[in-house]
């Protein structure tokens, strides 16, 4: 169906072709880790081109000079002047991230490829984080996470987020959760930098306008090796989103809203830009959700520029200098695409696809067995904060089982230990149990992907479910007949709470 949008287009998201739009390019601004701006400049590589001297344009169009967000992160990893979109470029990776599902493979090329003996090019710019299949029975699955902690002591890693005992998640104090909420939580995520990582939400880091994006085990092996990958320069599609936040919406349904949009193909090898004074007011979890789904639209990155949010929330989580980049005010765009986000609704994905958009609404007579609440995508603190505060309000009980899985152990303490605003001091964990929630579960990334039989709320039924997750293709959660709308923590809640797709507007206004 048709998005709301600003009064200047149509009733579906302006678009524009090749389109320059004047935007406001702050100046690059250097940053100490848990200092705010730098006192001293430090070297820095040029990320613009050296200054022309007047001429007439070519037949073939004037220089450009001029780049995106994007094209500046990946000039200065490169070494480059200035790029433009279609170029292959070696550049230096900042972080490489991998966990349990694909570390091993990746473990096994690096060592194929370089030798038995051979060592990864910078101990403290790998991150590996077990979360994928943890707490189940299934040997293989345990078997992969032994093989990263013995390749991790080998080469004396650094960042290694170990975990050896599942019976109690709290008895590892190295342990996470779900890498892309732990990246970020223990200061990986830096302005300026580029980020790879061994998963396709590795996108997700994007929010704190780097340049983030999943690889496969070969190119990972190689980055292990060298410290570098191939890269080609993608070009950006900007999202311009405007007008107050309602009280009913969150960033999950933005993102459901633009991948209903363009579909789940309309970004292919694109890197999503998202700008405006909606993106401006959003926290850096919201972010997150927004940047984590631009591969459910076949987005090779997201970006939100960094800003007082940004560095607000690095502070004490790095020790690492970084430096912002912006677009410029004549960097050239793809295409545009502009979002009233004031006259929006909630809305969900219907299955099998992400880009199978339906209001919230036009499902009430949906029936449905279950929610799940969870993921990078969806188990975030605010997540559940979001979610309590739709229990809150009605003051009823869930009508169908609720799974909650916090993404990382932080999330999971923060249940217990926050209050929710409005609540009279109770917490997540409080209001999720008188609301007839299960327990919250172990932080991992739980069913979102289905995994072994034995994991805790896979659907191993044809079961209707409703999830704060970024997928719903068949067999995502596990049984391959089971049906999953996509939704907002406000939606997910509402729907729990009716045993219906629900718009949370029936609690929240």
């Amino acid at each position: 169906m048709a998005a709301s949008v600003s009064a200047a287009a149509k009733a579906s998201a302006a678009f524009v072709h090749k389109k320059e739009l004047a935007a406001a390019a702050p100046a690059p601004t250097q940053h100490r880790a848990g200092s705010g701006r730098r006192s001293k400049p430090c070297h820095v590589r040029a990320v613009a081109s050296p200054a022309r001297a007047p001429r007439a344009p070519a037949s073939t169009g004037s220089v450009k000079t001029a780049m995106t967000m994007t094209e500046k992160i990946l000039a200065r990893a490169s070494e480059r002047a200035g790029l433009e979109p279609g170029e292959n470029v070696w550049v230096d990776v900042d972080v490489l991230m991998t966990h349990d599902v694909c570390g091993p493979g990746t473990i096994g090329i690096f060592k194929k490829e370089f030798g038995e003996d051979a060592k990864v090019w910078d101990r403290e710019k790998v991150v590996i984080i077990p979360d994928h299949y943890i707490f189940t029975g299934d040997e293989r699955a345990n078997r992969n996470v032994d093989i990263l902690r013995d390749f991790c002591m080998e080469q004396n890693i650094k960042y290694f987020y170990d975990i050896k005992d599942l019976s109690n998640f709290k008895a590892n104090p190295d342990y996470k959760g779900v890498c892309h909420v732990a990246l970020a939580q223990e200061g990986h995520c830096r302005p300026g930098e580029v980020l790879l990582g061994t998963d396709s939400h590795t996108c997700n880091a994007g929010a704190f306008g780097q340049f983030a994006t999943g690889i496969g085990n070969t190119d990972a092996g190689f980055v292990l090796g060298t410290g570098k990958a191939l890269l080609k320069v993608p070009p950006t599609i900007r999202f311009v989103l405007d007008g107050e936040m309602p009280p009913y919406l969150l960033a999950k349904d933005l993102i459901l809203q633009i991948i209903g949009e363009i579909s789940v193909s309309g970004a292919t090898y694109k890197s999503m830009e998202f700008v405006g004074s909606t993106v401006e007011s959003l926290n850096m979890e919201e972010r997150m959700t927004l940047c984590n789904m631009v591969i459910e639209a076949g987005g090779k990155n997201g970006v939100v520029p960094a800003d007082a949010t940004t560095f607000k929330y690095l502070e004490g989580k790095t020790s690492v200098d970084y430096e912002p980049v912006y677009s410029d005010a004549q960097a050239r765009f793809f295409s545009d695409y502009r979002f009233d986000v004031s006259k929006l609704e909630p809305v969900v994905a219907k299955p099998h696809s992400p880009d199978n958009r339906a209001l919230a609404r036009e499902c009430k007579d949906v029936k449905i067995d279950r929610v799940y609440i969870g993921s990078c995508t969806g188990g975030k603190t605010e997540d559940f904060l979001a979610a309590a505060k739709v229990f809150l309000a009605s003051g009823k009980k869930v009508k169908v089982p609720t799974f909650l899985v916090p993404a990382t152990q932080k999330v999971w303490m923060d249940l217990y230990s926050l209050p929710v605003p409005g609540s009279g001091g109770k917490t997540c964990s409080q209001i999720f149990e008188e609301a007839g929630c299960d327990t919250p579960a172990s932080p991992s990334c739980g069913a979102c992907l289905g995994g072994p039989r034995d994991t805790y709320a896979r659907m191993n039924e044809p079961l209707v479910c409703v999830s704060t997750t970024n997928r719903n293709f068949p067999g995502r959660m596990g049984h391959k007949e089971g049906q999953i709308y996509l939704a907002s923590p406000y939606t997910a809640a509402a729907s729990a709470l009716t045993g219906y797709v629900t718009d949370p507007r029936d609690f929240l206004m």
